[in-house]
C-alpha cells in the first residue's frame, strides 16, 4: 500500500474569497491559521458567499501576518485591511445562526462594495475561542470553528478528484469537465489515497498533528462556480447526485476537527489511525 502524503495546503482568510497555497501553516483549535476569519455581509448582517455572488470568486485576499490581509481583485487596486481594534460586536447570520464579530475599516466596505456592485461590510471573527461551536450533532464539548461553513478543516484527495472528473466524462455533461480541485475549496489536499477512502477516516495524522474525521462534506452549488471566472455549469452536483449521495449530502471530501495544535507541511505523511 503506498504512503499518503499532503500534497498541497490551501488557506482562505475571507470566506468564499480565493486564498493561498502556503508551504507549511499552524493548526488552530478552529482550523488552518488564518483561515476563514474574515467574511463580506450585507446590510442585514447576513454573511455573503458565492452561493448568492459568485463574483466573490474572483476577489483574492493574501495574510500578511498578524491576521492583516491583502485584497486584490480584476480593476481593483490592492488593498491592505488590518485587524479591526476591539470595538462593539456586530452580530451576523451565517446559516441562520448568529455569530458576533466586528466590523473592519470603511476602505474595506468601500473596495468591497465596489468590486461587488452591492453595499456589503467586511468582518472579521476577534475571537475564534469562544464565537462559534461545531454543530452539536457531530462535535465533541468544547469544539469550535472559525467562518467556514461549518468544520475547522476539509480535506480531500486528489485519487477522489480522478474518480468523480472520470464519472463526469461518462455522464449527461462531459463537456464541462474534468473539474480542477479548487471547486471544492479543500485545505488539504492529500495523494496516495484510493479514491473515496477519505469517507471511512475516523482518526488521522498529518505528520505530528492529530485529527478525528466528523463527517462527510455536502457539496452545494458553490462547486459548480467557476473560480477564475465565476461562471456557473451543472458539475459536480449532477454526477454527486448519481453517485455520492450518503445520507442528504452530496458528498465530496471528509470534514475534520483538530485534536490539538500543530504544523501542516506540504509533503508531510498522513496516517490512518482509525
Amino acid at each position: 500500500m503506498s504512503k499518503l502524503h499532503v500534497q498541497a495546503l490551501h488557506v482562505h482568510p475571507v470566506k468564499s474569497v480565493a486564498g493561498t497555497a502556503p508551504d507549511e501553516v499552524a493548526v488552530e483549535p478552529w482550523g488552518l491559521s488564518g483561515d476563514r476569519r474574515w467574511a463580506v455581509i450585507d446590510p442585514e448582517g447576513t454573511v455573503l458567499t458565492q452561493r448568492r455572488h459568485a463574483r466573490l470568486a474572483l476577489a483574492s485576499a493574501r495574510p500578511l501576518g498578524g491576521g492583516r490581509i491583502a485584497l486584490t481583485a480584476p480593476g481593483m487596486a490592492e488593498l491592505l485591511v488590518e485587524v479591526p481594534d476591539p470595538g462593539p460586536l456586530e452580530p451576523v447570520s451565517l446559516f441562520g445562526k448568529k455569530v458576533e464579530t466586528v466590523v473592519a475599516a470603511r476602505a474595506a466596505a468601500d473596495w468591497f462594495s465596489a468590486f461587488l456592485g452591492v453595499p456589503v461590510r467586511l468582518v472579521h471573527l476577534d475571537d475564534p475561542a469562544v464565537r462559534r461551536p461545531v454543530d452539536p450533532d457531530y462535535a465533541l464539548p468544547g469544539e469550535m470553528v472559525s467562518l467556514a461553513d461549518g468544520y475547522p478543516l476539509l480535506l480531500t484527495t486528489l485519487a477522489s478528484l480522478d474518480a468523480l472528473n472520470s464519472l463526469i466524462a461518462q455522464g449527461d455533461h462531459p463537456e464541462e469537465g474534468p473539474l480542477p480541485m479548487d471547486r471544492f475549496r479543500p485545505n488539504v489536499v492529500v495523494s496516495g489515497a484510493e479514491a473515496w477512502a477519505e469517507d471511512g477516516w475516523q482518526r488521522i495524522a498529518i505528520g505530528g498533528t492529530l485529527l478525528r474525521g466528523a463527517r462527510e462534506c455536502g457539496r452545494c452549488v458553490v462547486t459548480t462556480t467557476d473560480q477564475r471566472t465565476g461562471e456557473r455549469g451543472r458539475e459536480p452536483l449532477k454526477t454527486l447526485a448519481r453517485h455520492r449521495r450518503i445520507g442528504k449530502s452530496l458528498a465530496f471530501g471528509r470534514l475534520l476537527v483538530p485534536l490539538g495544535p500543530g504544523m501542516l507541511h506540504v509533503g508531510d505523511e498522513v496516517r490512518i489511525l482509525a
